[in-house]
């Protein structure tokens, strides 16, 4: 879990902020952002998810919402996972460029081939095993770097440069006055939107119970703080060095624009070759260890949600396996494109959580919390939030707002791609976190209007398209997913056909033991001719 969080663009992300001017540590949010979604995601989210026995995140809302609306969410939380990959893989590319003087297109392409590769050869397992590798490769990797570049002659005191003006302003940053709004807007984003991740979920989902699920949680939040630590460093070292004593040349990074390579900038000519060259093996190790986990969540919910429950029930185990095996290859490829064709990676980075934050979290939490959502409210919420989140406009793909929210300013900023400079319009208001709380108040409101008009006969049943409300509640129309859904459990009919000798195995293995029980009582209910009355 640890290492899935701590990417290329954690790593690199941290240091650059760190390192930028006007920026420092006060908006270096990733780390504690993404330690407390852990911390948040253990306390409320693992434990009615790993007992109900899903085995995707979105399982909860195809369960609730219908097979479609799954559809539609697995359209935010796909493109979230692979903006994610994206990132992190442009991260990998800006990293190997400076050791090796090699096409950073090209050393892309090939860092995603070889997770890639081995995504597709062992699924899961070959994920949580590279990770492990990876994620000592990475701590051992930064901290042999940092103490060489501490000590590099051309490095000033950094406790001197946090408070004082040496090279540059100092790293440990400030927050104005009119920024607050946006500082806190983003620390919500991280801290709230970094839960409804398919690649949070795989990890609590495979845990042996629900109890173990929440104590990954805690200690990867604080696994990944601790990891945070030799970035924090390295983009201190960085705003403390004089660039004209260094191989590197006179002018400082952040002046040619190339603040997002802090890290490893530092590495290469701060430290003794040998020392970069295990340090920059563990940005690459960061990398892998996050994308391939990526692509394997996304192509997950793809191949269950998507093709098994939506499209083909029937599907053999070994033919979903095939699907997702192309699927890895496909959305690996999709990630490695983005990268090779977007700018900065904090950029697809916060644009990949504001969806995912904006439209699925609130949908999660009305789905596990809020008794009484339906459909309706679901594709209402859905509408508001995405209207809200693309009417703000994101200056990173050029996309004006058409919403203005309070407080916008404009500001001129070079374009990253082409480097001219261009009028970018600010918002100052902290409108991602009120278009969730729009989205989630539009489900509840939705949803009980929706419920009330059907059921009051102000609009005739047969006016309710989506199934969501009548077809719950009546006994004739009831099918057998329905009712086994009855108790909190998706039933076995719906997780697949099984044959009868493996059922009971199959069952202990997706669910726990002590509810067993009672839904095989409940099942001889269904069987015996008056059912409906004791449902009822």
């Amino acid at each position: 879990m640890i290492a899935t969080w701590v990417g290329g663009g954690y790593i690199n992300g941290t240091a650059e902020y760190v390192y930028l001017p006007d920026y420092g540590l006060a908006w270096a949010q990733a780390p504690f952002g993404y330690a407390l979604s852990l911390v948040v995601g253990g306390l409320f989210f693992a434990k009615p998810m790993r007992s109900r026995g899903y085995v995707t995140m979105l399982d909860p809302f195809q369960q609730i919402y219908g097979k479609r609306m799954g559809g539609l969410l697995f359209i935010p939380a796909l493109m979230g996972e692979i903006f994610w990959s994206a990132a992190i893989l442009s991260a990998l590319g800006a990293t190997l460029s400076v050791i090796v003087d090699i096409n950073i297109k090209m050393s892309v392409v090939i860092s995603a081939l070889i997770a890639i590769f081995y995504t597709l050869v062992g699924g899961l397992y070959s994920v949580a095993y590279t990770d492990v590798v990876q994620l000592i490769c990475i701590f051992i990797g930064l901290w042999i770097s940092v103490p060489f570049a501490l000590t590099n002659p051309a490095v000033s005191d950094i406790t001197v440069t946090a408070v004082k003006q040496v090279y540059q302003s100092p790293w440990r940053g400030s927050i104005g006055k009119n920024d607050t709004w946006v500082w806190i807007d983003n620390f919500c984003l991280l801290m709230l939107g970094g839960i409804p991740w398919q690649v949070y979920f795989q990890r609590v989902l495979s845990a042996s119970s629900a109890t173990y699920a929440q104590v990954l949680s805690f200690l990867a939040a604080f696994g990944c703080l601790v990891m945070a630590v030799p970035s924090v460093l390295i983009g201190a070292i960085g705003a403390s060095t004089d660039w004209n004593q260094t191989s590197y040349g006179a002018i400082a990074p952040k002046d040619r624009d190339q603040a997002d390579m802090i890290l490893p900038i530092v590495l290469q000519h701060l430290c003794p070759p040998f020392v970069s060259f295990f340090g920059l093996g563990a940005v690459s190790a960061a990398v892998m260890s996050s994308a391939d986990s990526s692509i394997l969540s996304a192509s997950s919910m793809f191949a269950r949600n998507i093709y098994q429950l939506a499209f083909r029930q029937s599907a053999s185990d070994r033919e979903i396996v095939w699907v997702m095996r192309i699927t890895i290859f496909v959305f690996g490829g999709l990630a490695t494109l983005m990268a090779l064709v977007t700018g900065t990676v904090y950029g697809l980075w916060y644009l990949s959580s504001d969806l995912v934050y904006v439209i699925i979290f609130p949908q999660l939490i009305s789905v596990l919390f809020v008794k009484g959502t339906n459909t309706y409210g679901s594709v209402a919420a859905y509408l508001f939030g995405m209207l809200l989140r693309i009417g703000g406009g994101e200056p990173y793909l050029r996309m004006p707002p058409f919403i203005y929210y309070p407080g916008w300013t404009t500001e001129q900023r070079i374009h990253h791609m082409t480097g001219e400079m261009e009028d970018v319009v600010v918002q100052k208001f902290p409108f991602k976190t009120v278009s969730m709380l729009a989205s989630f108040l539009g489900n509840v409101a939705v949803s009980y209007l929706a419920k009330y008009l059907f059921e009051s006969g102000k609009i005739s049943h047969k006016y309710d398209f989506l199934d969501a409300v009548v077809s719950k509640d009546s006994g004739e129309i009831m099918d057998k997913t329905t009712l086994v859904t009855r108790g909190n459990n998706i039933g076995l009919s719906e997780m697949a056909p099984v044959k009868p000798r493996l059922s009971v195995t199959l069952a202990a293995a997706f669910k726990r033991r002590d509810t067993l029980a009672a839904e095989t009582v409940e099942e001889e209910d269904e069987s015996s001719p008056d059912s409906s009355h004791h449902d009822e």
